[in-house]
């Protein structure tokens, strides 16, 4: 089964993940900003491309409306599901969700991929769990 297929089986892996540079201006125009569809078709963003679409990017493809910003950023957010910045959040807390990370793999062009389905990233990145470093690595020194 094509990692396509399999991510569109899966209930946990957004469905805008596979859509083309027309169904992003599709989505931009019936979010009603149809003066912004050149903006995202011009730098070929697709799907796939919307995990880095935030605030900061915004501007720079052309949008400088700050609520258009807000909207268009909390949209997309939603759409994959991912959480909004919480700049209060505890540092002992794990830096993002799997389905961020996932998507920010996905993002990417190339074999590996294209073959990449979430349920294999999630068995194949066991190892790359974020764990809190130890608070005391410094008072543990060996004894005589």
């Amino acid at each position: 089964m094509s990692a396509v297929v399999a991510d569109l089986k899966d209930a946990r892996v957004p469905e805008c993940l596979q859509w083309t540079r027309e169904q992003v201006g599709n989505w931009i125009e019936d979010l009603g900003f149809p003066y912004y569809r050149d903006c995202f078709e011009s730098n070929l963003v697709n799907g796939r491309k919307l995990i880095h679409i935030d605030a900061s990017t915004l501007p720079r493809i052309g949008i400088t409306d700050f609520k258009h910003i807000k909207l268009i950023t909390e949209t997309i957010r939603g759409m994959l599901g991912i959480e909004q910045p919480d700049w209060s959040r505890s540092i002992s807390l794990p830096p993002r969700e799997n389905l961020g990370m996932y998507l920010e793999r996905k993002s990417k062009t190339g074999e590996h991929a294209n073959g990449l389905t979430y349920r294999k990233f999630l068995l194949t990145n066991e190892e790359i769990k974020w764990q809190p470093p130890l608070a005391n690595h410094c008072l543990i020194l060996p004894h005589d």
